[in-house]
């Protein structure tokens, strides 16, 4: 082995300082370790203007080389600086070689590439596992490499890629050998074909800047934008609302859906529907103005949909117990004078409607007033005529509502209904809140096909084994939730497995499937299908589905393809498509494309664009990143902006923090999502003032801002929050005290008692937490609990304990001396079993 001299290791302790792994895309379905090979010669005129281009330049032919595989770098790993192993063209071993490709023309990015090169070359006497091995490094250095002297020995252990430029006269060919693994030949054809574009975009201009979105070609930008597009479908000439009243000509005493021990036919559904929009247009209802129903979910509200429908309204959802605020900026904001609501759970509406002037309230009730005609109203209803409003978090403190038409909700009807195989007589479990757009299709879709809606009060959901046999006992078919709500089912089936006959498919959607629950999913249900669900609310909801007979072969569950007529591209900053398997903007266009935030230009502008593919198309980016895969399917990398979803939701942190500044006693704070792979995402507020406030005041007034949904679950007061050398906040940091819980002395917190050692291991596994950061006087809720991580410790401790229990004894300490009072009077030694480890 070389020893590196002082230089050598004061030059690579400085360049590698800089970090930068560039890791290549993987394109490839082949496991193994097979290596392949792939040639394009370059056309003899551009290979001579390359030549030419450099000699201008007073440039070697090797920096414009290795500007070139820079510039795909970028390109491919969405990164713009970029390292790569260099192998110069008299040898040597490739050695980690970095460049910038910001901001450069191609002249600058030779002129970088030029001295990255000269800087490198009097330090190349070790091999790169020698100077990781030396410098104490346990990474890969580089995943690709530019050989410009023509190796012939195989890849490192590390490199999946190797680029070389072989050179006679003034014409160039260029190889490139691969894993099989990691890249497949259609993958190894499209890299050689960007560095041939690359070099041909040099050797045209060497002043101008390169353009990434030239090194696809023409071939590669159709299957982008027009063949991983949904296929197209005719959407039949009719509103939702006609094609359910079609339904009712057909069946009319079939039953329509089903809330506890109440339940509806098709015809009662209808004609209920048919007086109470008979009574918002005698009220002056007109084109396109919104309707807000504030109702529980229960069967008046169906009604209560489908009315604002018939009657040419616009449709906004807002739950009983929002807070007043919230309520009153959703209703000014959406210019709504209407409001159906019930009797009733009205208190915070009404101290809404106090601050908000000329809205009027129609009591669901009138649905029943027999005096009414109960025939179908005939209301005249445009397919690009708008059809909902839901609204969202916004980071400026406002939430902002998504206008939908009604074309892109039926077509994500039928797409729902398609590929979840709902048919005449299934059962449809109706089980989210009214604010998440899931709500609409679960309440709808079944009355499209014959079939039937089964509403499940929040009771029942927020109690698993009464949920599951709701399921049963209600013969459901097909039901949506969250991932980590699905979590809790499948933790109770583990633990008392019963018969689910009738269970056909499950959707997810509303956060990441990690495949570990994918894999538990088919263990306990090989019969049942699983859909994987992404989608937006500006989109209409969901606009991809990987629909799923068996866990995926890889390591993530992809988003799936397209539904029919919508189309997804990944693209960069300036919307135009980025390399097959490379990282980029997720945006959105087609029928799916909603008409912008209600009465909001500003943000409307920013989200919903003209589509520079295809002219007279909306156009909507949202924020979320990803890529395609083998196969058309999406992959689903984050949000490029503060936005998180939580069980379902989606937050904007900004939100949540302008609310945490108006608590009295808070002078700074900062919220942060927190979780990962063994531990619900959540939120965690930090704050700084005067002394530390309460949890149960702090939540009171963000209560008082804030859905429940919205509010952190936990606290921490710092005298002053961390800032980085920029005077940022330093999240880093934040995220860093999140697991140290600010507790006495160790020994003090350590639990005491046997239980409470049982109690600290099942508090860890829920929590997602090491079982020694579990104290004797932790309070579950403020150690990052949420309703539904409680529903999992009832399940892991069997039942012992229940809700209601854990919401009066959080502490741990006071939880375990109830079980043991429990356990005294069961002399059951089992009361209390020890989580599976």
């Amino acid at each position: 082995m070389t020893k590196l001299t002082e230089a050598d290791r004061d030059y690579w302790e400085q360049a590698l300082a800089a970090g930068g792994f560039t890791a290549v895309p993987r394109w490839s379905t082949e496991a193994g370790t097979d290596l392949a090979g792939y040639e394009l010669a370059l056309p003899a005129e551009t290979g001579a203007a390359v030549v030419r281009q450099a000699a201008a330049l007073g440039s070697p032919v090797e920096a414009v080389l290795l500007a070139a595989h820079a510039t795909v770098l970028a390109a491919l790993s969405g990164e713009p600086d970029v390292t790569t192993g260099y192998r110069a063209p008299d040898g040597g071993a490739p050695l980690p070689c970095r460049v910038s490709t910001t901001g450069a023309s191609w002249c600058e990015l030779v002129e970088r590439s030029t001295r990255a090169v000269a800087g490198l070359l009097p330090h190349r006497g070790v091999t790169a596992t020698e100077l990781s091995h030396q410098l104490g490094l346990d990474h890969v250095l580089f995943e690709a490499e530019l050989d410009l002297a023509g190796a012939v020995d195989e890849l490192a252990a590390g490199t999946v890629l190797r680029v070389t430029a072989s050179r006679e006269g003034d014409g160039f060919t260029l190889g490139v050998r691969y894993r099989t693994a990691a890249l497949d030949a259609a993958a190894a054809a499209r890299i050689a074909g960007y560095h041939r574009a690359a070099l041909t975009q040099f050797a045209a201009d060497p002043q101008a800047a390169p353009v990434p979105s030239a090194l696809l070609s023409a071939a590669e930008r159709r299957l982008q934008l027009e063949g991983l597009a949904g296929p197209h479908r005719e959407l039949p000439d009719r509103r939702f609302h006609e094609l359910f009243e079609e339904r009712v000509r057909v069946h009319p005493d079939a039953v329509a859906a089903v809330h506890g021990t109440r339940r509806c036919t098709y015809r009662e559904l209808n004609e209920r529907a048919n007086r109470l929009g008979r009574a918002l247009l005698e009220r002056g209802l007109g084109h396109e103005d919104v309707v807000a129903v504030v109702t529980e979910r229960n069967l008046d509200w169906l009604a209560a949909v489908l009315a604002v429908f018939k009657a040419g309204g616009v449709y906004l959802p807002i739950e009983p117990g929002f807070p007043a605020d919230r309520i009153a900026t959703m209703l000014a904001r959406a210019a709504c004078h209407l409001v159906l609501t019930e009797s009733g759970n009205t208190a915070t509406l009404d101290q809404a409607l106090s601050t908000v002037p000329d809205v009027r309230t129609l009591g669901v009730d009138a649905a029943h007033d027999r005096t009414q005609s109960a025939e179908d109203l005939g209301v005249k209803v445009a397919a690009d005529q708008l059809a909902y409003v839901y609204f969202t978090s916004g980071s400026t403190g406002e939430p902002k509502g998504a206008m939908c038409e009604h074309a892109g909700f039926l077509n994500h009807l039928h797409a729902k209904i398609t590929d979840l195989g709902i048919t005449e007589g299934q059962v449809i479990a109706q089980t989210a809140p009214q604010c998440f757009d899931i709500s609409l299709w679960q309440l709808v879709a079944a009355l499209l096909v014959g079939g039937r809606t089964h509403l499940v009060d929040q009771q029942t959901i927020m109690d698993v084994p009464r949920f599951v046999d709701t399921l049963a006992d209600g013969r459901v078919t097909v039901l949506q939730v969250v991932p980590s709500y699905l979590e809790a089912v499948l933790s109770d089936l583990e633990r008392h497995p019963r018969p689910l006959p009738d269970l056909r498919c499950v959707s997810v959607t509303g956060e990441a499937l990690k495949i570990t629950l994918a894999h538990r999913w088919f263990a306990v249900r090989p019969g049942v299908r699983l859909v994987n669900a992404y989608g937006l609310t500006e989109t209409s909801d969901d606009t991809n589905h990987e629909v799923m007979d068996r866990p995926p072969d890889g390591e993530r569950v992809p988003l799936g393809p397209c539904v029919p007529n919508v189309r997804v591209y990944v693209v960069d900053d300036d919307l135009q498509p980025v390399p097959l398997g490379a990282p980029g903007q997720i945006v959105f266009s087609g029928v799916c494309v909603g008409r912008g935030y209600v009465n909001d230009p500003e943000r409307t502008c920013a989200a919903f664009l003209d589509d520079p593919h295809r002219i007279g198309q909306r156009l909507y980016k949202g924020g979320d990143y990803g890529r395609w895969l083998p196969g058309g399917k999406l992959d689903f990398l984050g949000r490029r902006d503060a936005q998180v979803k939580i069980r379902g939701f989606r937050i904007e942190i900004g939100d949540v923090a302008n609310a945490l500044l108006r608590v009295p006693g808070v002078s700074d704070g900062a919220v942060l999502a927190v979780g990962g792979e063994s531990q619900a995402q959540h939120l965690v507020a930090f704050y700084s003032g005067p002394q530390p406030l309460e949890t149960d005041d702090l939540r009171g007034h963000l209560g008082k801002a804030l859905p429940p949904y919205m509010l952190p679950s936990a606290f921490q007061w710092l005298e002053r929050l961390p800032l980085t050398a920029n005077g940022k906040v330093d999240n880093k940091e934040l995220a860093r005290l999140v697991a140290q819980p600010q507790e006495p002395e160790a020994a003090e917190r350590a639990p005491h008692t046997p239980t409470e050692v049982r109690l600290a291991r099942a508090w860890a596994e829920v929590l997602g937490i090491r079982e020694d950061e579990v104290g004797r006087l932790d309070h579950f809720f403020r150690r990052g609990g949420t309703s539904l991580s409680a529903l999992k410790l009832v399940i892991a401790l069997d039942r012992a304990v229940s809700l209601k229990d854990l919401a009066s004894h959080p502490v741990l300490a006071d939880l375990a001396a109830l079980l043991d009072g429990h356990e005294e009077r069961t002399s059951d030694p089992r009361a209390v079993p020890a989580p599976p480890p």
